[in-house]
């Protein structure tokens, strides 16, 4: 084989692997992580295949923990985006901050500094809001759910502003703690955080 053509051939491969190397990291906590799901049912592992069939060359890394707090996820971050090296980052955190009630202001530093990390990584984030059950009282609740519009706004990345937005009335899509989607919603999850992903993934 001619040099050239070697020389063609070893950057193609380059290449290939390059983008085969494209790894979204999927940081979140239970609602991501699949509580009380099979393996294979949560919707982080419904996003690899959907790539897949779509023809995006992308490896999606859960690294979403059960009972994670902004605070928490914040203090691991670093080190997740050196071993990962993520493209995209999907940030999912801060349900655990409402249902402790704790101060939306806590959680927007927590967000804030870890889009900031992430981008500094020279990933893409993509921030996915959520919203607290209205026994919580109308002014948390409001307070709580503009945090995460306010974030994404000053930081300008994209947002989705609510993971089960459109089944979060429907009790049957629940477990029995009326938290955590059944199997049978995480396919109308991962329609929600498409609409927000897809157009961060550029070219297949």
């Amino acid at each position: 084989m001619p040099l050239r053509s070697i020389a063609t051939f070893l950057f193609m491969l380059m290449f290939a692997g390059a983008v085969q190397a494209s790894t979204i990291l999927v940081w979140g906590d239970s609602l991501s992580a699949g509580y009380g799901l099979k393996s294979g049912e949560a919707w982080p592992t419904l996003l690899q295949t959907r790539l897949t069939d779509e023809g995006f060359r992308h490896t999606v890394v859960n690294a979403s923990v059960s009972g994670e707090t902004s605070a928490g996820g914040r203090s691991r971050l670093p080190a997740a985006l050196e071993q990962h090296k993520p493209s995209i980052v999907i940030l999912e955190l801060g349900a655990n901050d409402g249902l402790r009630g704790l101060r939306p202001q806590l959680m927007a530093e927590n967000l804030t500094a870890m889009i900031d990390a992430a981008r500094a990584a020279g990933s893409q984030v993509l921030l996915v809001g959520m919203q607290m059950p209205p026994n919580y009282g109308a002014a948390y609740t409001r307070r709580f759910a503009q945090t995460f519009t306010d974030v994404a706004q000053a930081r300008e990345v994209p947002l989705v502003p609510f993971l089960l937005d459109g089944f979060a009335d429907q009790p049957e899509l629940f477990l029995s703690d009326g938290i955590h989607p059944t199997a049978e919603a995480q396919p109308r999850v991962l329609d929600t955080v498409w609409q927000g992903l897809q157009p961060l993934l550029g070219r297949k």
